[in-house]
């Protein structure tokens, strides 16, 4: 279970930053996962679909930082493990991948 939380916080960090990245190579500047992702989303490069599931992986990041409880370490890691959450990293992914590649 802390292996799955450790990935998904690596993973979380590296979208967001590589989204911030991405999109100020494109003049739009970002500063937090929030700002990123609402600019992925006015972009087109995410669709506005995923703004619920983008704005719970911001929650879920914020609250495995300050996780000191077991109960509350396993309600977190079954959200993490959601296929929905897997889905929206690879969202991100794919759309800034076929963005860069046009």
């Amino acid at each position: 279970m802390e292996i799955t939380t450790k990935r998904f916080e690596y993973t979380f960090e590296a979208m967001w930053k590589s989204a911030k990245d991405f999109l100020g190579e494109g003049g739009v500047d970002c500063f937090s996962p929030r700002s990123c992702f609402e600019a992925l989303i006015k972009e087109g490069v995410v669709p506005e679909s995923y703004e619920s599931i983008l704005a719970e992986l911001i929650k879920i990041r914020s609250e495995l930082v300050h996780v000191y409880d077991f109960e509350r370490a396993k309600d977190l890691y079954k959200r993490i493990t959601r296929g929905d959450v897997l889905e929206a990293f690879k969202k991100v992914y794919d759309g800034i991948s076929l963005s860069v590649s046009e």
